[in-house]
């Protein structure tokens, strides 16, 4: 109300002074009371937006917040697509050779092969010598002992006898009553040495010569140089070793080797069992083998070349020797 009042007098005051220019200020007055409180004015918010201001200075970085809730798991995505394969590179340089590894360990020993299927019989030989009277046949063994008598009562001692030949040992009884202690009887004569049994034996050594060199091949070969041959097992006609002894033998060859290739096979009924190759070098070479063999009653082992004429190098002269040896290590 106040406010009013003031404006209200210098509106009046500006009007007088430029309608009575040469108007002069009296007195001032006493001042009147005070007006009533005007009414209020009109909500400054109401006028129009003012400019933008200058922005501030930053604040200061509040507190890390806290973690948000987890999200829900997201649907999966769809198959990549597969791409087609590529074209195979061409094979890389060999390398160097590594280094050798170290040795193995020794394998385990194979399973026994399935016996072979006996060979087709051989021709009938020719009817051979008569051979030597057989050795003396073993003792026959001693007959059963009759049945034990009852033992009669006991007599008187008498005096010591002759000694009689020893009977055959009899059952052994029930232990009988302790007799008397008799005299000591008289020393009996020393026995005879009993005879030496006689063991099969089987061996013979055969070789070639300058007439039988360089044999035929695939056919036995027949040496016709007798090293020894005592028992006649080896047929000098068919060149084969007949077996007479049942039992484990033992075989073996040594061959000189001139003018070419050797290349030999011992044979056992037909089958080729142990092979033997030498190349020829321009000199005088020698070759050899040697096996165990079981043989039966009437098996037949020789030697032949094998291979063709080319393969035929065996060589024998006054100072070089190709020879075929076999002898007989036990019995069975």
């Amino acid at each position: 109300m106040k406010i009013w009042w003031l404006l209200l007098a210098i509106g009046i005051c500006t009007g007088n002074i430029n309608a009575q220019d040469t108007c002069r200020q009296g007195p001032s007055g006493i001042p009147g009371n005070p007006g009533h409180n005007g009414l209020p004015g009109r909500d400054g918010r109401d006028g129009a937006k003012g400019d933008k201001g200058d922005a501030g200075e930053p604040g200061r970085p509040g507190s890390p917040g806290k973690d948000g809730m987890r999200g829900e798991k997201g649907q999966r995505g769809a198959d990549g697509n597969v791409e087609a394969k590529g074209i195979k590179g061409d094979q890389g340089s060999k390398g160097p050779p590594g280094k050798h590894g170290p040795k193995g360990l020794v394998g385990p020993m194979g399973e026994k092969g399935i016996q072979g299927e006996p060979g087709p019989p051989g021709e009938k030989g020719d009817k051979g010598d008569v051979g030597l009277p057989g050795p003396e046949g073993l003792r026959g063994n001693t007959g059963p002992s009759g049945p034990t008598g009852v033992p009669g009562p006991v007599g008187p001692v008498g005096k010591p006898g002759l000694k009689g030949e020893a009977g055959p040992v009899g059952p052994q009884g029930e232990p009988g009553v302790r007799g008397l202690r008799g005299w000591k009887g008289d020393r009996g004569e020393k026995g005879k040495i009993g005879e030496t049994p006689v063991l099969p034996r089987s061996a013979f050594t055969v070789g070639l010569t300058v007439l039988s060199k360089f044999p035929s091949s695939d056919v036995p070969i027949k040496f016709d140089k007798i090293l020894y041959n005592d028992f006649n097992h080896y047929d000098i006609a068919k060149g084969k070793f007949v077996c007479h002894v049942a039992g484990v033998y033992y075989f073996t060859y040594h061959i000189t080797v001139f003018s070419r290739n050797v290349q030999v096979s011992l044979v056992k009924n037909g089958v080729k069992i142990l092979h033997t190759k030498d190349g020829y070098m321009g000199s005088e070479d020698q070759a050899s083998g040697g096996i165990v063999l079981k043989l039966k009653l009437g098996d037949e082992v020789w030697m032949q070349v094998t291979g063709g004429e080319r393969f035929n190098g065996l060589f024998a002269d006054e100072d070089d020797d190709t020879t075929f040896t076999g002898f007989l290590l036990f019995s069975s």
